[in-house]
């Protein structure tokens, strides 16, 4: 079974930084993307950043660019998310996903929700002043 759990939650202040590990366990040779998505209350989910495991690009939504980095640690299974300086409106329930091998390129790129088939419980990142 397909299993995804992030940690690394947490409160923070502006400008601070954190780290939210997505361990994966199960056939993880099924998965052709990782994506870490986020919403906030009241809002929509948003994709963050993704990344294609068949080739290893990586993609960012404009409002995390130059201060979020996604990485992966295969001998691990897991898939980070580095956040630095931080913004009160990052603050949202952050998830990680992966959608299976056969999901097309353009869709990861995307990060197109719905193609992602298996998701995480969910971690909470609070930006406080």
């Amino acid at each position: 079974q397909l299993q995804l759990v992030e940690s690394g939650g947490g409160l923070v202040q502006p400008g601070g930084s954190l780290r939210l590990p997505c361990a994966a366990s199960g056939f993880t040779s099924h998965f052709g993307g990782i994506g870490w998505f986020r919403q906030a209350p009241g809002k929509e989910r948003e994709g963050v950043s993704s990344m294609d495991l068949r080739d290893g690009k990586i993609y960012y939504v404009d409002s995390v660019k130059g201060r979020f980095t996604i990485s992966r640690d295969n001998a691990k299974n897991t898939v980070y998310l580095q956040m630095n300086s931080l913004k009160p409106e990052d603050t949202a329930v952050y998830y990680c996903a992966a959608a299976t091998y056969a999901t097309p390129r353009l869709y990861i790129a995307t990060m197109r929700i719905r193609s992602y088939d298996y998701w995480g419980q969910g971690t909470q990142v609070t930006g406080s002043s």
